[in-house]
């Protein structure tokens, strides 16, 4: 499976999320890794340009295309995605992500 070429449905942030232009997001959920309520979901995610704000769960994923910036409310330095960024975000953490480029992470939850 090639994670870039994974048909994702895209639709419109809400509203509330968006502070600039017209963002769109996608996900798909390719697995699962382990069963029951321990299981973590294995997937693909991609933004369009455009900034939002977002509430994490926890995550680890790696940014295969595009470019972005991350501010985390309480963290003073902003992340720069690139591909090949590898990042760990924890529950309730607050974000305000800038999508410079389309942005696609591969994401285990």
């Amino acid at each position: 499976m090639d994670a870039l070429e994974v048909a994702l449905e895209m639709a419109p942030l809400p509203a509330d999320e968006v502070t600039a232009g017209s963002p769109s997001a996608g996900y798909a959920v390719l697995g699962h890794i382990g069963v029951g309520g321990d299981a973590l979901e294995v997937g693909v995610w991609e933004m369009t340009d455009g900034t939002a704000t977002d509430v994490e769960v926890d995550e680890v994923f790696v940014v295969l295309a595009g470019s972005a910036t991350v501010e985390i409310e309480g963290i003073a330095t902003p992340l720069e995605l690139n591909p090949g960024t590898v990042v760990r975000l924890s529950a309730g953490m607050r974000t305000v992500w800038t999508v410079h480029e389309r942005l696609r992470k591969f994401v285990v939850s």
